[in-house]
């Protein structure tokens, strides 16, 4: 069994490692670790949850030196603020006995203290790409120094639409440094931008991006409307007890708040809901609620599918059967995480069924199909949202006939015809001209 003695970590690294209790490597760890080791630029694939975090720094740190700089040295960009702050605190426990200065960037906060920040030296440098290409097109940020970029979940990052913030940065940073990418699935936008800043690089792939978490258990019901999805969310809740730790997936962020008001009638206080129309503050005092036990659930949309490190999830209910298929494998996988047991649950509409076996062909596994409980009350009304969307087709309005010829002879008489050549209309004569002709027959007159 392989353990982090055989990585041969400087004490410092030893140390904080063992008062996390982390003793035993992942396999993306344990895989990685020499490659990046090696100075090359490295592609790695890894589902969500398996320890990519640990995976870049760990090799990064052994090789850490001091150096009198105030500009980073290395630069980690990740798809969002929530994940800004967790991998710089990740980074903050592993150089507890280190002298290192970790800041975290990201949008939506006052950028003037970033500024500031920055200006009083940083070492490591994690940030979304948005607001590094802010600062760094500012000149508050210079990559000078830069010997290591990290690009994490770089297939959401694309997603979320930063190719042009990426493309940015790269093209500002020096080419001589070590480039390390990570990302859930490998898609051709990802190679095209391997293929054009990226040096040769080596790939260290853990799984396909289509295989499901083992040690999770997954389920679906197949149900009619969204308002029963709820019926029978509401029952499980009651009955498992076990469901103590729950996220729940919706696709868009007004569903969210709608379904927090619905099981907050029933289970007052025990739900949080996230996503991007919540300010930083509020997004982050509710994870860490949840984090530390005081609230039983979150509501979410996919912002909390990637990357985002909370532990111990016992279920993951997709309340809303995910878009893209792949974006199913990460929804499941923040649950089953550590060789943990996980459940993932999902409610299918008919609508969604099509998505269903897209992603079961995807994973190479099928969903379990369990039946609707009998207590259950299957709804008949659909919101709003369900709801087909009905074409509005115009008509012409119909002529009367009897009215018909005398319109049709009226609109031909109004009909011109311009056939070239010189107008047949007489010039306007103005009172001007008139008086003019007058002058010349009464100087006629006179001269006869």
């Amino acid at each position: 069994m392989t353990t982090f003695e055989q990585f041969n970590l400087p004490k410092s690294l030893d140390k904080a490692l063992n008062e996390l209790g982390i003793t035993t490597p992942t396999p993306i760890q344990e895989k990685s670790f020499n490659v990046i080791l090696s100075g090359r630029d490295v592609m790695g694939i890894a589902q969500t949850g398996t320890g990519k975090t640990y995976a870049y720094l760990l090799p990064i740190l052994k090789q850490w030196k001091f150096a009198n700089t105030e500009n980073p040295r290395l630069v980690i960009l990740v798809p969002t603020r929530e994940l800004v702050v967790q991998v710089a605190e990740e980074v903050e426990k592993l150089t507890k006995y280190m002298s290192i200065r970790t800041l975290g960037i990201y949008g939506g906060v006052n950028i003037n203290t970033q500024r500031k920040n920055l200006a009083e030296g940083v070492d490591i440098l994690v940030g979304t790409p948005g607001r590094v290409m802010d600062l760094a097109l500012d000149n508050v940020l210079r990559f000078d120094e830069v010997q290591k970029l990290v690009i994490d979940e770089f297939d959401e990052i694309l997603n979320l639409g930063f190719r042009v913030q990426i493309t940015t940065i790269l093209s500002m940073m020096k080419t001589k440094k070590q480039n390390i990418l990570f990302s859930a699935t490998m898609t051709e936008e990802v190679d095209d931008l391997l293929d054009e800043y990226f040096e040769f690089p080596e790939e260290v792939s853990l799984a396909p991006s289509g295989t499901p978490l083992e040690k999770i258990k997954q389920y679906g019901y197949h149900v009619p409307n969204f308002l029963t999805k709820l019926n029978i969310l509401k029952d499980l809740l009651h009955r498992n007890e076990d469901m103590s730790r729950i996220l729940i997936f919706v696709n868009n962020k007004r569903i969210a708040d709608y379904v927090l008001d619905a099981l907050e009638t029933e289970f007052p206080e025990q739900f949080g809901v996230i996503h991007s129309n919540k300010t930083q503050n509020y997004r982050l005092n509710t994870m860490a609620s949840f984090q530390d036990g005081e609230i039983r659930g979150l509501v979410t949309t996919d912002i909390m599918a990637r990357g985002l490190d909370i532990s111990d999830i016992t279920h993951v209910i997709n309340l809303q059967f995910s878009e893209i298929p792949e974006q199913y494998i990460h929804r499941i996988g923040r649950t089953g995480r550590q060789d943990k047991d996980g459940i993932a649950i999902s409610f299918i509409d008919p609508k969604e069924e099509e998505k269903q076996v897209e992603t079961e062909m995807l994973m190479n596994h099928e969903i379990e199909i369990l039946p609707i409980p009998e207590d259950v009350e299957i709804e008949v009304q659909k919101l709003e949202f369900e709801k087909d969307k009905q074409t509005i087709v115009f008509k012409k309005k119909k002529i009367d006939p009897e009215k018909g010829a005398s319109f049709h002879e009226k609109k031909d008489k109004n009909k011109k015809v311009n056939l070239g050549g010189p107008s047949k209309t007489k010039p306007r004569k103005t009172a001007s001209r008139n008086r003019g002709v007058e002058r010349k027959r009464d100087a006629k007159k006179k001269s006869k």
